[in-house]
């Protein structure tokens, strides 16, 4: 076997598969060109976890589902549920899931590891201010204790933070 160009980072729980991880870096950084600030795996006030989490600099947020096949797609009936704390939903998807699938009420992008396309853009409802607020603080909460484990590991250990 060939050597890999690039080693997808598994999440501490290692639930995604190595397709799914691919494609949230790929969508990353195209959301990141847009001029979004994300993070995946983030707990919603609902107690669901979003795949990645999506914010501009005017507090615009998206969430993105990825989706990594077509059995991931149909076993999993949460995504609604995210419309109620974002501004945009869209699903991310390789290139060999078929995009007919995919529910034509979201946006969609297809990605690999190196990059991604929005090749349906998704239709805006506007969070109201409270709701907003609620999870732009999560959002800040969850990457600054992200990145304070990075510096201090054994923290995580003491407090742990989802």
């Amino acid at each position: 076997m060939p050597p890999r160009l690039i080693e997808p980072v598994a999440p501490i729980d290692g639930r995604q598969s190595e397709t799914a991880l691919f494609v949230a870096r790929g969508t990353r950084r195209l959301l990141r060109a847009k001029g979004f600030s994300s993070i995946t795996e983030m707990t919603l006030h609902s107690g669901r976890r979003a795949d990645i989490v999506a914010v501009s600099g005017d507090g615009t947020i998206h969430i993105i589902e990825v989706k990594s096949s077509i059995a991931d797609f149909r076993t999993d009936t949460k995504w609604r549920d995210y419309r109620l704390h974002c501004d945009r939903l869209f699903f991310a998807i390789p290139p060999e899931v078929p995009i007919e699938i995919m529910p034509e009420d979201a946006g969609l992008i297809v990605a690999d590891a190196y990059g991604a396309e929005i090749v349906r853009d998704a239709s805006e409802h506007r969070l109201a201010a409270a709701t907003r607020r609620v999870v732009l603080m999560r959002f800040a909460h969850t990457a600054a204790h992200r990145l304070h484990t990075l510096s201090d590991p054994q923290i995580a250990a003491m407090q742990p933070f989802s």
